[in-house]
């Protein structure tokens, strides 16, 4: 588990510092404007959780880079205005609360990946208290 710490942390960190920088970049099609960077970062958050989830075996990294990156990017939204690196306007709502949702997400999806617990073998007598009875 300690492996899986070591690498989500930065890579939450990578995805604060990316997606913050990506989370500003839209596109204007007829007279709508369309956030795709808070869309690509959130994807990207995602991608890498799923990337820990699979290498780990694990839903603890997954979830530390969702509270790490959660509260980078909140940090960096509540600075003074001279300061903030993430406005309150549509593309960073969806940069900022989008972080909670594709995390929760992202735990949904890589509880696939968790490690089993071997079956013990064929003709091996399980004992009565793992086997789930109780006196």
């Amino acid at each position: 588990m300690a492996g899986g710490l070591a690498a989500a942390v930065p890579a939450a960190l990578f995805a604060a510092f990316a997606g913050t920088a990506l989370h500003r970049h839209q596109l204007l099609a007829a007279d709508v404007v369309l956030p795709w960077g808070a869309v690509a970062a959130l994807v990207l958050l995602g991608a890498l959780q799923v990337l820990v989830a699979a290498a780990f075996r694990s839903l603890v990294p997954t979830a530390a880079m969702g509270v790490l990156c959660y509260v980078l990017v909140g940090w960096w939204s509540a600075m003074s205005p001279g300061k903030r690196l993430i406005a309150g306007d549509p593309a960073g709502n969806i940069w900022v609360y989008g972080i909670a949702v594709v995390t929760v997400l992202m735990l949904a999806w890589c509880r696939r990946y968790r490690r089993q617990q071997a079956a013990p073998a064929p003709g091996v007598p399980v004992p009565a208290a793992a086997a789930g009875a109780h006196d």
